[in-house]
């Protein structure tokens, strides 16, 4: 599909699946706004990485916790003449495995940067972007299953209390904006489970867990392994410019973890 005319604001594109998303639309022809804030080593292999491959990009160094930061990535867009894809990726979360509690002293703020990371921050894009976007467009709210299950099970060296509250809040975001964009703007809901480079191989949560609590996991998921970045951006690809008859809707892609832990017993003999 040619989206040679098209705008997608995409935060986040400095790591694994932002990356994968942006790479995704950006070979399909669409300009890209890239607000980045850390990671800068990532930061810099994206940037060497979009220039080699002659992409449309603006990539800005913005705190999207600030409101003036969303403010301008608004303005940028509208002199654009607008924005398509408001694909909201980002997010703050330590893994318990990692951090520890957060009463202890290292993680002083924690708590207040994963709720202002993961919920405030996109409620700021979508309340400051919204006015620019143009008829067609689409928003998608990537959120975790930590919202879902909470801090049990398997998943628990992943989720921290204050990220699995704060991806239940986005849920209600979805909705809202659902209603309140319809009917020219779609707005749908893509909840992740345990992905490579988030929550899976290739974090410092998956290298410090035993053996014993990865085949935990693996168990944990009915496809038995963990999902690409690659994967993710299809799906959050499909949600913006391909599901034309969808708005409100919240996908689970999850590989079946949330479902894992509760296996089917054989069926009994009866009594008759």
């Amino acid at each position: 599909m040619d989206l040679g005319e098209k705008t997608a604001l995409i935060p986040g594109a400095a790591r694994p699946i932002g990356r994968a998303i942006a790479r995704l639309f950006a070979e399909a022809g669409a300009h890209l706004l890239l607000p980045v804030y850390d990671w800068q080593e990532s930061i810099s292999e994206m940037k060497e990485e979009f220039d080699r491959k002659n992409f449309s990009v603006d990539i800005l160094q913005l705190d999207l916790r600030i409101s003036d930061s969303a403010k301008q990535l608004a303005e940028i867009a509208a002199a654009r003449g607008g924005l398509d894809y408001l694909i909201n990726n980002i997010e703050r979360g330590g893994m318990p495995v990692v951090h520890g509690s957060y009463l202890l002293a290292h993680n002083e703020g924690q708590w207040e940067r994963e709720f202002a990371t993961t919920l405030k921050a996109k409620w700021l894009l979508f309340e400051h972007c919204f006015p620019q976007m143009r008829a067609g467009g689409a928003v998608v709210n990537i959120s975790s299953i930590a919202g879902n299950i909470g801090r049990c099970g398997a998943g628990a060296p992943f989720f921290s209390d204050g990220y699995t509250a704060a991806n239940s809040g986005i849920r209600s975001f979805t909705r809202t904006w659902a209603r309140q964009a319809a009917p020219h703007i779609r707005v749908n809901e893509l909840v992740l489970g345990l992905i490579k480079h988030r929550h899976g191989e290739g974090t410092r949560g998956w290298n410090v867990l035993t053996e014993q609590e990865r085949e935990a996991v693996y168990h944990a998921i009915l496809l038995q392994r963990t999902g690409e970045p690659e994967e993710v951006a299809k799906m959050v690809f499909f949600l913006a410019v391909e599901a034309s008859y969808m708005t409100g809707a919240v996908v689970e892609m999850d590989g079946g973890f949330s479902l894992g832990e509760q296996k089917v017993p054989p069926l009994p003999q009866g009594i008759l």
